[in-house]
């Protein structure tokens, strides 16, 4: 090896949010000093949520960066080493697995466990941006509850797209469903209930192109919508927009090392966070398109630690 330096670790967690920040807690408290390697913006996807209210232990609304500043506080004093660094390549085919930063720092270890997590995806649109967390919204498990008794839309074909639109009901007195083709992609199954349902719009053919609203307080009250066929531009009144045209996992890194579904989310096995290779573990939205909450990323952090600490008494 050249000159650059090496650290070890029994446990390497890679990416930080719930799923991390937990894994780091069980790992530590196991005293097994873990590291945890995480990015230029610690935290994960709630750092960009405001409002959280189904995180259970609270009665009173508490913001996404609090509670994470907390879990990263308490992996800390556990006993967690944090670094920031951005890991460029793992070598997953030999033990100790090894990881390289782009900082030259090479990490060896006993156990990985992954919780690079996915992010949403975007319309980038400058508006969206604007609004996101204002009306803007990629998850309407999370803030659908926001809508009771207002009419909002969704973006998006597939199955996600379709249940957010039927999930919306509960609360919305309206929902239009916006899709840029004439079919949707979801399943027949789901098509059927999403048709049946009064209180669904579906707009065909159609893109946003805009969403408008007030500054002062930051809401949003209409969106731009584009006929892709005729390029005719219309306004619609709406309180609120969800995005449902996907995730992307963070998983280019482990790509022809670990098995993958056909959308790059990883594969574990039953009832167990380990991956095809033994000693990788997997934890949070990373491996997880079904559920995708701050409270199963946990759990599954959880459950990756306390697998890590088997596997390292069982080797």
């Amino acid at each position: 090896m050249n000159n650059k330096s090496t650290k070890h670790t029994k446990v390497l967690i890679l990416g930080s949010g719930p799923a991390g920040y937990t894994a780091a807690i069980y790992a530590a408290r196991a005293m097994l000093k873990p590291i945890i390697v995480h990015g230029s913006q610690p935290g994960g996807q709630l750092t960009t949520t405001t409002d959280v209210e189904n995180y259970p232990g609270y009665s009173k609304v508490i913001q996404g960066p609090w509670l994470m500043e907390e879990m990263k506080g308490q992996a800390e004093a556990v006993g967690t080493e944090m670094i920031q660094d951005h890991i460029k390549k793992v070598d997953l085919s030999k033990k100790p697995f090894s990881a390289e930063g782009d900082s030259g720092q090479i990490y060896t270890a006993d156990s990985i466990i992954i919780s690079t997590g996915a992010q949403a995806r975007w319309l980038n649109l400058k508006s969206e941006n604007n609004f996101r967390g204002f009306g803007v919204s990629a998850c309407a498990t999370c803030d659908g509850f926001f809508f009771k008794d207002k009419e909002v839309a969704v973006v998006g074909g597939g199955n996600a797209a379709v249940e957010e639109a039927m999930f919306l009901t509960k609360f919305a007195s309206k929902v239009k469903l916006i899709h840029r083709r004439n079919e949707l992609r979801a399943e027949k199954m789901l098509q059927e209930k999403l048709k049946s349902n009064k209180k669904i719009e579906i707009i065909w053919d159609s893109v946003v192109e805009e969403i408008l609203g007030t500054n002062e307080p930051k809401s949003v009250n209409a969106i731009k919508i584009k006929n892709v066929k005729d390029n005719k531009i219309h306004e619609l009144k709406i309180d609120g927009l969800f995005i449902a045209i996907g995730h992307d996992p963070a998983t280019s890194l482990f790509r022809d090392q670990l098995k993958m579904d056909k959308e790059g989310y990883l594969v574990t096995k039953p009832d167990s966070t380990e991956t095809n290779i033994s000693g990788v573990f997997a934890a949070g939205d990373v491996k997880d398109k079904i559920f995708r909450q701050a409270v199963t990323a946990a759990g599954m952090g959880c459950m990756a630690a306390l697998e890590a600490e088997k596997h390292l008494s069982n080797n």
